[in-house]
């Protein structure tokens, strides 16, 4: 009999110790998953600074990307580019201009032109007004360090480190592909537009930057 009441003891004993045993591990499965979201919570983010030197962080490139094609003059208050020429720059033509900021600071700027006139050489450089009803509204040149003598013909200033110049040669389709990178960036609001010119840019002084009639303009709301 005494047996028979050690051994039922024993098992009440044995189911306690479980139901406890139980109980408290739910209670730390529970702390352990406050605890970590606690972690997550509070552990604070790195700061932009810290973000920016840190060796793997890699700050994303800005690019801006224009496409349009050439429409006529008349419509420049509406269209992204228009041409004064259509015998040299035709209606429909395509012009693409994609600028990147650079992370050491600098600036590349790319031309892409399609269906003008083959085998010719074009001048273009970035303007610092939109794009107008007349050639002359798109204003001077953009320059890195202005000229203080307007228009600027100085090859001190009128030069492809202080301007933007993206002179191209069409091939037999009418096609072509420029690319310019400088080591600054644009003032904001400072540059609008690209000029696409008659002929190339020159670079003697009296005639630096000058590049011949303006036959057409797309506006670029540059970076």
């Amino acid at each position: 009999m005494a047996r028979h009441k050690l051994t039922l003891r024993h098992k009440r004993i044995v189911a306690v110790v479980a139901a406890v045993g139980a109980v408290a591990g739910g209670l730390g499965v529970a702390a352990g998953a406050n605890a970590s979201e606690t972690a997550r919570a509070t552990t604070p983010a790195p700061t932009p600074a810290a973000a920016a030197h840190a060796p793997s962080a890699k700050r994303p490139v800005v690019k801006v990307v224009v496409k349009s094609v050439l429409a006529p003059a008349a419509t420049a208050d509406v269209a992204p580019a228009v041409t004064y020429d259509t015998a040299l720059a035709p209606l429909g033509a395509r012009v693409q201009v994609k600028e990147e900021l650079r992370r050491d600071g600098g600036t590349r700027i790319e031309l892409r032109l399609r269906d003008l006139v083959a085998n010719r050489a074009y001048g273009a450089h970035v303007h610092t007004e939109p794009c107008g009803r007349l050639p002359a509204d798109a204003g001077p040149h953009y320059q890195d360090q202005a000229d203080p003598a307007q228009p600027s013909v100085d090859p001190k200033f009128a030069n492809p480190a202080n301007e933007v110049w993206l002179d191209v040669n069409t091939d037999e389709d009418g096609s072509a592909r420029s690319i310019a990178t400088v080591d600054w960036r644009f003032r904001e609001g400072g540059a609008r537009s690209v000029v696409l010119h008659e002929k190339s840019t020159s670079t003697h002084a009296g005639h630096a930057g000058t590049a011949g009639l303006r036959l057409a303009c797309v506006n670029v709301p540059f970076k």
